[in-house]
């Protein structure tokens, strides 16, 4: 009863923050993203049953608390799923800095929920296995199902899993990875989000914003979509700044980045900014601009990675177990 699986973390295109239900990590509204690889979570777990507690390693640190909780509960769900009573061992790690705004939990997640629905001897789809991932976190959903991904709103896990849309966007697209450290927590800002007097305002367009990024994925628009993630990135940032505590995630090498970006954009440079919570960038460009553009991010004074579209999670062989 062991297993190991991969999952790419996610960009997001139109993002969520804040939750209706906390528990089952039920989303106000539809989300889209797209994975980036060669980033990616690793994942083995094993139900044990001379184990006498669950045992959680990430990194090759010891997870207790919140994060603790959230892995119990992906793991206690699979049990339930499974009718087993195991204890589990549980160790992953990321190829990439984490706590940074690049979507480690999504990747984390999604690889955690992939190998326990495979230790645990159950055959579900991707989609299904999405509504498993997303007791950790609404993201992993998405990174499940790979790629360009649709999660969809729902208050069951009939209708609250993740698909995957086909577009023509898959092959071209680069992702300069500007990464600007500034630790950040996702919880705490689904809360603060919720509670801006703008985030009426916010659930008012997200709907049409939704139907409108399906359908320039459809139509394989570079620009399209990516117009419209960057505007997202606005939008979801003034719901988290102007919640109750007033946080403010940029930093100045954030706006730096948003700067060469718009001047890249008027030498007729395809190329489009997004951030998801935190200060870090991602960099939306062609396999053609890429290594200009990076080269520009790269001047803001920061690190960079290029990286591609990313699929769906899946098992690995055994010879790739972390123990």
């Amino acid at each position: 009863m062991k297993a190991t699986a991969k999952a790419h973390p996610i960009e997001g295109l139109v993002k969520y923050h804040g939750m209706r239900d906390e528990e089952l990590r039920l989303p106000y509204h539809d989300s889209i993203s797209v994975c980036t690889a060669p980033s990616h979570s690793k994942t083995t777990v094993e139900f044990d049953a001379e184990l006498d507690d669950d045992e959680y390693v990430i990194d090759g640190e010891p997870v207790e608390g919140r994060g603790a909780e959230r892995i119990d509960a992906v793991v206690d769900h699979v049990r339930e799923l499974a009718g087993i009573d195991h204890r589990v061992r549980f160790e992953s790690e990321n190829s990439f800095p984490t706590n940074i705004g690049f979507g480690s939990s999504a990747s984390g997640f999604a690889a955690a929920a992939m190998a326990l629905v495979e230790a645990a001897g159950l055959d579900m789809t991707h989609p299904e296995i999405s509504t498993v991932a997303r007791r950790g976190s609404c993201s992993a959903a998405r990174a499940v199902t790979g790629a360009f991904s649709h999660l969809k709103n729902g208050v069951n896990d009939e209708d609250c899993r993740s698909e995957r849309i086909e577009t023509d966007l898959e092959d071209d697209l680069r992702i300069v990875a500007g990464m600007v450290p500034s630790y950040k927590e996702t919880e705490a800002a689904h809360k603060e989000a919720a509670e801006s007097h703008m985030f009426e305002g916010r659930m008012a367009h997200i709907h049409g914003q939704i139907a409108d990024m399906r359908d320039a994925l459809y139509e394989g628009d570079f620009h399209r979509t990516f117009e419209l993630a960057e505007h997202d990135t606005l939008s979801l940032a003034a719901t988290t700044m102007t919640g109750p505590a007033g946080w403010v995630y940029w930093q100045p090498r954030t706006i730096e980045i948003f700067n060469a970006v718009r001047e890249l954009r008027e030498e007729d440079v395809p190329v489009y900014f997004s951030v998801d919570t935190g200060a870090s960038v991602y960099i939306n460009t062609t396999d053609e601009y890429v290594d200009r553009v990076e080269a520009t991010v790269a001047d803001c004074g920061v690190d960079t990675r290029v990286w591609e579209v990313g699929g769906p999670a899946e098992i690995l062989d055994e010879s790739e177990a972390l123990f």
